[in-house]
C-alpha cells in the first residue's frame, strides 16, 4: 500500500505557542517528529501540514516536504483533508501523525498501517493498557473500550468500564483498561467525508473528534501498543524529554 504521513503542524497554540520550532536538545521537535516517522519501514511519504510561513521554511530548511494549509482548519484531520486534496499522487492509505511526539516509536506506525491489511478498515488508531491507577482518573488521558472484534466501542475522559463489584484500588486487577493513542489511519477515500462532518453532542461533551466519527455510524478499528508516547504540551515538558533523553539522541 502507498502510505501517506501527515504530520499537521500549527505555530498557534494556547499553552506553547511555536511549539513545532522549539528545540530538544538542539533539534526542532518537528524535525523530530518527522525523521521519527520516516523510519517506518511501511510508509511510503511523510510531509508537514501547517499554516505557517515559518514553519514551512523550517521543514524545507532540513529538506523535509512540507505543504501550506489553511489556517482556518479547526483539526488536523481537516488539515489532512486538504494535503491529500492537493496531491498528484494516488496513496492507500493517510495516517495522520502528531506533531508533538517528538520520540514517536517507528514500529507504531507500521502497527496502526497492519490495521488495513485486510481490506475492510476504514479508519484505525491505536491504544495501550493501562498499567498506572493514576492514569484512570487523568481526565486529559481518553480512554477506550473496544468490542471482541478490535473495534472501538466509546472514547471517554472518564474512566471505563466501571467495575460495580470491586473496590477502585482494586480495577487495574480485575480487567484491561485502555487508553487512547492519538495516532490515525484512514482510507483516502473516508478522510474527505469525516472532514465535513458536523461536530456531533458527543464531541461537544468529552471534546474528542472521533467521537463525530462513532456518531456518525463509522467504525474505528484499534490495536494494542506497547510503547507509551511522551507529548509536548508545555515549555516544562521539554525539560522533562531532554532530561530523558540525554544529548545521546
Amino acid at each position: 500500500m502507498r502510505t501517506l504521513g501527515i504530520i499537521p503542524a500549527r505555530f498557534g497554540s494556547t499553552r506553547f505557542p511555536g511549539k513545532p520550532l522549539a528545540l530538544i536538545n538542539g533539534q526542532s521537535m518537528i524535525s523530530r517528529v518527522y525523521h521519527q516517522a520516516a523510519k517506518a519501514s511501511l510508509i511510503s511519504d511523510v510531509v508537514v501540514a501547517t499554516d505557517d510561513e515559518r514553519i514551512f521554511n523550517h521543514v524545507q530548511s532540513f529538506g523535509g516536504e512540507v505543504v501550506m494549509t489553511s489556517p482556518k482548519h479547526p483539526s488536523g484531520t481537516d488539515r489532512c483533508a486538504e494535503v491529500l486534496e492537493k496531491s498528484t499522487v494516488k496513496y492507500d492509505l493517510v495516517i495522520n501523525i502528531q506533531g508533538d511526539e517528538p520520540y514517536i516509536h517507528p514500529e507504531q506506525i507500521d502497527l496502526l498501517i497492519g490495521c488495513f491489511a485486510g481490506g475492510d478498515t476504514d479508519i484505525a488508531t491505536l491504544v495501550k493498557t493501562i498499567v498506572d491507577a493514576g492514569d484512570l482518573d487523568n481526565v486529559n488521558i481518553p480512554k477506550v473500550v473496544r468490542q471482541n472484534s478490535g473495534h472501538a466501542l466509546y472514547f471517554s475522559r472518564r474512566t471505563i468500564p466501571f467495575c460495580k463489584d470491586a473496590e477502585r484500588s482494586e480495577w487495574l486487577h480485575k480487567r484491561f483498561f485502555y487508553k487512547h493513542i492519538g495516532i490515525y489511519g484512514y482510507r483516502p477515500d473516508i478522510l474527505p467525508l469525516l472532514a465535513k462532518l458536523p461536530p456531533g453532542d458527543l464531541e461537544k461533551c468529552e471534546s474528542l473528534e472521533q467521537l463525530r466519527w462513532l456518531e456518525n455510524g463509522y467504525r474505528i478499528m484499534t490495536a494494542i501498543t506497547h510503547h507509551d508516547n511522551l507529548a509536548v504540551d508545555t515549555p516544562e515538558d521539554i525539560k522533562i524529554l531532554e532530561q530523558k533523553f540525554g544529548l545521546s539522541d
